[in-house]
């Protein structure tokens, strides 16, 4: 796959007179944070959710279950479109061939089968914690069946999701351990076969509490079945590299983990009560607030994943863009489609409009 977004930044005039990402202001005060991280970090213990370890020798191929890829007429089964980001829908740009669909997790393929071809593989909590939502009908998500798992780490919850499941072994309440079964693989939701049988793992930061209340208002008529652990309300952390780092780094932090993801876009937000990323995950604040504080700058990963928080005195009215990695191809293919445009023109689509809403709700 080849890479279409320059190393330079382009800054927009609205709110900064530097080309610099306010995000990338975290390495500026990394010494400042560096105590107050460590006193509610500790470094994590996960183990992967089957038995499936090829991850950790480098067999992708063995690893990724595949996708089932029709482009210009050549069908194919590339393992790749199994991981994390940007790995879904080619298209062919100027700058090359572009994959604008994101995938949120990542797809562990089946160790063991019946006679019948059915997955008998187990599928396990990645870590200690409690579950928070049982989805039981398949129909209700892409997801098929599912189950999501609050994990307290540096003084803030992450969720685990596990999806495609054939059984649900848990429910709502209950404390799991690491490692402990919770259900076992299958190929429910939409566009799953049993040939390509997976369990979709993911870990994510949640935005807002308050989710319901800004569902019932962007999407009326439209029942949500997930209360707030609709994938709306998740961002994804790219779990697979996060194993990979671990095996590196045994005293990695989530916290440091998630500040070390390079920003795409940068928004300025409205000062606000209700905005609860800087309370939920203090640690993605560059810098306390003080009484001049009139916005916030939130920097994203392409992802949608915040990754820093930076107070501003300026005063802004809506939610707007102010910076922009330099990239030749519109930013609507390269950010799951929240930002639009290129350069100078980059700018919030009605979607981004919308999830930043979502983390000021109800203002």
């Amino acid at each position: 796959m080849g890479s279409v977004a320059a190393a330079e930044s382009v800054a927009l005039p609205r709110l900064m007179q530097s080309s610099r990402a306010p995000g990338l202001t975290v390495a500026c005060i990394a010494l400042c944070l560096t105590a107050a991280a460590k006193a509610g970090a500790e470094p994590l213990d996960l183990v992967l959710p089957t038995d499936n370890d090829a991850l950790f020798r480098g067999e992708g191929a063995e690893f990724y279950q595949y996708v089932e890829r029709d482009y210009k007429g050549v069908k194919s089964t590339p393992w790749e479109g199994g991981r994390y980001g940007f790995v879904r829908d080619p298209i062919e740009t100027s700058e090359g061939i572009v994959f604008t669909r994101f995938h949120e997790g990542i797809d562990i393929r089946a160790l063991q089968r019946d006679a019948k071809g059915e997955p008998l593989d187990e599928v396990r909590s990645i870590a200690a914690g409690k579950v928070v939502h049982v989805s039981e009908v398949a129909g209700y998500s892409n997801y098929g069946k599912y189950v999501v798992i609050e994990h307290h780490w540096d003084g803030s919850s992450f969720f685990s999701l596990y999806g495609h499941l054939s059984e649900i072994a848990v429910r709502p309440g209950n404390a799991v351990a690491r490692g402990q079964r919770i259900g076992r693989m299958g190929h429910t939701g939409t566009g799953i076969n049993q040939a390509r049988s997976h369990v979709h793992l993911e870990l994510n930061m949640l935005l807002s509490h308050e989710f319901n209340r800004w569902h019932q208002t962007f999407f009326p008529g439209e029942q949500n079945h997930h209360d707030i652990y609709n994938g709306l309300n998740l961002a994804g952390l790219d779990i697979a590299r996060l194993y990979l780092t671990l095996r590196q780094d045994p005293d990695l932090t989530v916290s440091t983990f998630v500040r070390g993801e390079a920003p795409f876009y940068t928004v300025a937000i409205p000062r606000s009560k209700h905005f609860e990323l800087p309370h939920a995950y203090p640690w993605l604040l560059s810098k306390e607030p003080g009484p001049s504080t009139q916005s916030w700058l939130v920097s994203f990963a392409a992802s949608g994943l915040p990754v820093n928080i930076e107070p501003s005195p300026n005063a802004v009215s809506q939610a707007a863009v102010v910076w922009v990695k330099k990239t030749g191809v519109d930013c609507k293919y390269l950010t799951r489609g929240d930002v639009a445009g290129r350069g100078n023109s980059a700018h919030l689509s009605d979607t981004g409009h919308g999830l930043m809403k979502l983390l000021t709700f109800p203002d």
